[in-house]
């Protein structure tokens, strides 16, 4: 077997496929079918590889936290929480603005998807900046950056799939170390909305009454206490963080019917209809990600990336910055999660190398992608903006551009500086 060709078949296939729009999934099975044809390795290898990539007691997690965002949507979260952000920055310059924003990065903290926060926010906060005199480009733009917060901010169940992917790194030390780099992502964000609004003079929000801004208050608190339930059961060690979002999902049911009761019986088919349908997509990608991984393993693929980056240069510095720019333009042309399966046993034997944690990585990893889901041509963060704003992606890609600014300097402090990422697991994950 001549190793250099089957890994040509691997990835030219894997290529060729993805440019003629194949779904990721087919296009990674299809690749390493190919590939192990050529290297005369038996068919049942790709379905035993594919089986046992399913076989993880903490991919349990994700139906569950992809169950409760669907529950949290379903049962007037997100009009609570954009109430409460409203109270907390509303009367700021460009008040509706950082309400977007701050809205984000509760919804994100609780649901951990960019698309529920874009697809659930989006529909009460598009409108309601249109109206208030913000430019239609402008507000959706807002709406589908903020919702990278969702990616970091815990739970997320894609960094579930990241630490299955670097040989079980904490779940619970993942999520504390997305804490200060998502609330840092959401504050730089803020602060370039205030130059725009600045600029624009767009409009302050009204000072909500001290009375109304309590009464929201204690109406957002049983919201919030769903992020307390999994953030601090998982840190505390009561609970594994597959166990905190099956808690959580119970919780957020009860919250729903009883307490909001704006969840219905009604509502319940369509709920676990999509989360049926998005966790197919998940686990049909886990377990064709596993095969390519064997495959790429096999043919040392990780092995050869590795030497291949070193040897551009040996300079830390220079090589975290190469990393980051792959990711980042990767992540114009595929989905989040592919790329996490494939690029996450590439990337962190490198990064490692340098002495970065695996954790830190994680969390790099993930702004990385979040940010691909903004860009064009693949972005299905600002697909679903523009679909619920109802603009042209080109028109709503050239009112990001300013927004690319904050993330890309949020990306590069937590690159660079490990303490962002790492302080907090250090302190409570002891």
């Amino acid at each position: 077997m001549n190793q250099e060709a089957a890994i040509a078949i691997l990835l030219l296939s894997f290529v060729i496929m993805v440019m003629i729009k194949t779904p990721i999934t087919f296009a990674m099975i299809i690749s390493s079918a190919l590939a192990m044809i050529y290297s005369q390795i038996p068919a049942m290898t790709l379905v035993q590889q594919m089986c046992k990539q399913l076989n993880s007691f903490t991919l349990l997690a994700i139906p569950f936290f992809i169950l409760m965002g669907e529950l949290m949507a379903a049962g007037g979260i997100s009009s609570r929480l954009l109430k409460f952000a409203n109270v907390c920055v509303g009367q700021i310059t460009g008040g509706l603005a950082h309400v977007n924003v701050l809205a984000s990065m509760l919804f994100g903290g609780i649901s951990g998807s960019a698309i529920a926060d874009v697809s659930s926010l989006g529909v009460l906060e598009i409108p309601m900046m249109e109206e208030a005199g913000y430019d239609k480009d402008f507000s959706i733009a807002v709406t589908v950056a903020s919702s990278c917060q969702g990616l970091i901010i815990p739970p997320s169940h894609n960094m579930v799939l990241y630490s299955m992917v670097a040989g079980g790194v904490s779940v619970g030390s993942l999520f504390c170390a997305g804490y200060i780099p998502g609330i840092m992502l959401g504050v730089a964000i803020m602060i370039c909305c205030y130059i725009i609004s600045k600029k624009r003079k767009y409009p302050k929000g009204e000072k909500v009454p001290f009375t109304e801004a309590i009464a929201v208050t204690k109406d957002t608190f049983f919201a919030m206490l769903a992020m307390v339930i999994i953030i601090g059961g998982v840190s505390a060690g009561f609970f594994t963080a597959t166990e905190a979002a099956a808690v959580a999902c119970i919780y957020c049911s009860l919250v729903g019917f009883f307490i909001y009761k704006e969840l219905t019986i009604a509502k319940i088919p369509v709920i676990l209809g999509n989360t049926v349908k998005t966790l197919a997509m998940v686990y049909g990608l886990i377990a064709a990600a596993g095969a390519f991984g064997w495959i790429m393993t096999y043919l040392n693929v990780p092995s050869l990336a590795t030497n291949a980056l070193l040897g551009i240069s040996d300079n830390k510095y220079v090589v975290l910055l190469l990393i980051n720019i792959i990711l980042l333009v990767l992540g114009c042309f595929m989905d989040l999660a592919p790329l996490v399966l494939i690029m996450a046993p590439i990337l962190l034997p490198v990064v490692q190398s340098f002495g970065m944690s695996p954790i830190q990585f994680g969390v790099v990893m993930m702004l990385n992608l979040g940010i691909g889901l903004c860009t064009p041509p693949v972005g299905t963060a600002l697909f679903t903006g523009c679909a619920i704003g109802h603009m042209k992606i080109e028109d709503v890609s050239r009112a990001i551009l300013p927004l690319y600014v904050p993330m890309l300097i949020t990306l590069l402090l937590i690159t660079y500086i490990p303490a962002l990422t790492m302080a907090l697991p250090n302190i409570l994950m002891k």
